[in-house]
């Protein structure tokens, strides 16, 4: 039933699909995560490479989605040397795991040094960011029907654009970096986007992938711009189409004004 207006009233709405997500390594569950059960692969080798399980998709031989009663079991085939490698790690850890800062079981795991990111190619056009975030609603199919999910976005100078969604944040992120690596596409060609908060994982997340520029609608924390800040990333947050607050290393962008506007290029939103 639907208020509005001083009347009540029967109607339809769109609701996004929540599920338990495992992400299992060899038969060893690494983490469940409350997730939107869609592009599932993209999720397996993003999750895999920003929680440093793998240095590249190329370390995952296979992957398969198994259902059961209760939701979703992501079985992925390390290839033998990663695979070593990580099953010293689980003997080693202390106890179980769960979402967030997955299986980390210390202080210094969790606050880990992030890679140094490159100055970068070339200076970002602020407008460059303003028309991405103008694109970004639109691209965002799910949360267009839902108004529930957060999403991910990657966008080039040259317009390319591809986007990425989930109920949960870190999700959203990791999938768009799958979809990234599975493509063979460098982050560091042009920016991510969220349309959440930025929290220390994300910036941890996003470096690891390599992303020079990270954009939020939201806010940060002040981790978020310690760790930012020390990585060499240009952190841009309450990110709108009129404007935006770049709070680390400015030296990225280039705030004149662009003579012309550059073309919408492609929506890769499958």
């Amino acid at each position: 039933m639907r208020w509005q207006d001083g009347t009540a009233r029967q109607a339809r709405r769109e609701v996004a699909e929540e599920t338990a997500i495992a992400l299992t390594y060899g038969g060893s569950t690494q983490a469940v995560m409350m997730a939107t059960p869609c592009d599932l692969e993209d999720f397996a080798v993003g999750f895999s490479l920003t929680e440093g399980i793998v240095t590249s998709a190329a370390d995952i031989e296979q992957i398969a989605v198994e259902e059961t009663e209760l939701g979703l079991d992501i079985q992925i085939e390390l290839a033998s040397p990663r695979n070593a490698a990580f099953v010293s790690r689980r003997r080693a850890m202390a106890g179980p795991v769960g979402c967030g800062l997955c299986g980390i079981e210390s202080l210094a795991e969790a606050m880990r040094p992030l890679p140094a990111l490159a100055p970068g190619r070339s200076r970002l056009k602020a407008d460059v960011i303003a028309n991405a975030l103008r694109r970004l609603p639109k691209a965002q199919v799910l949360n267009r029907a839902t108004r529930a999910v957060h999403g991910a976005a990657f966008a080039t100078p040259a317009g390319f654009f591809v986007v990425r969604e989930d109920v949960g944040r870190h999700n959203a992120l990791d999938k768009l970096v799958g979809a990234l690596a599975r493509a063979g596409i460098d982050p560091a060609t042009g920016f991510i986007m969220v349309t959440s908060r930025l929290s220390v994982e994300m910036v941890q997340k996003a470096a690891i992938a390599g992303a020079p520029v990270l954009v939020a609608v939201s806010a940060p924390t002040a981790l978020a711009i310690r760790s930012a800040e020390a990585a060499g990333m240009t952190l841009i947050a309450v990110a709108r189409e009129d404007g935006f607050e770049v709070v680390t290393h400015p030296d990225r962008i280039d705030f004149t004004r662009l003579e012309t506007t550059a073309e919408e290029g492609h929506i890769d939103v499958a």
